[in-house]
């Protein structure tokens, strides 16, 4: 069965949570409150592993490692990168500003050769049935 690396914005985030609930594949969740060295080896060997690599972005997000993280992944291995936003979380918002980069940033993902979605169910449709 097919694997894919939840990527992304943490911090609270549930956006893993609820697009897990639609998926049909298995997953590698690097979500926690407390980030060990075995954590991060781990999630490098998940993300090799894994036959996607999704990072979600969401105003959450606090640092800025997922955006080069996906753009890094989109250039090297652009078969099986996703990239995607989330404009709110939790009443959480982009700025308009914001939302501007990410669009570009998604833009750059595409031209690089990776998926670039603006939904939940896109993303689940792609990740079920490819």
């Amino acid at each position: 069965m097919k694997k894919v690396f939840l990527g992304g914005t943490c911090n609270g985030s549930s956006w893993r949570d609820k697009l897990i609930k639609d998926l049909r594949i298995n997953y590698f969740k690097p979500d926690s409150d407390e980030w060990t060295a075995e954590m991060m080896e781990e999630e490098i060997k998940q993300r090799a592993e894994c036959d996607f690599c999704l990072y979600v972005i969401t105003p959450k997000m606090t640092g800025v490692y997922s955006i080069a993280e996906v753009v890094d992944d989109s250039n090297k291995q652009p078969g099986k990168t996703i990239f995607a936003y989330l404009p709110d979380d939790d009443e959480t918002f982009f700025t308009e500003d914001q939302l501007k980069s990410l669009e570009q940033t998604g833009k750059m993902v595409k031209e690089n050769g990776a998926q670039f979605f603006k939904t939940f169910s896109e993303v689940c449709y792609y990740l079920n049935n490819h």
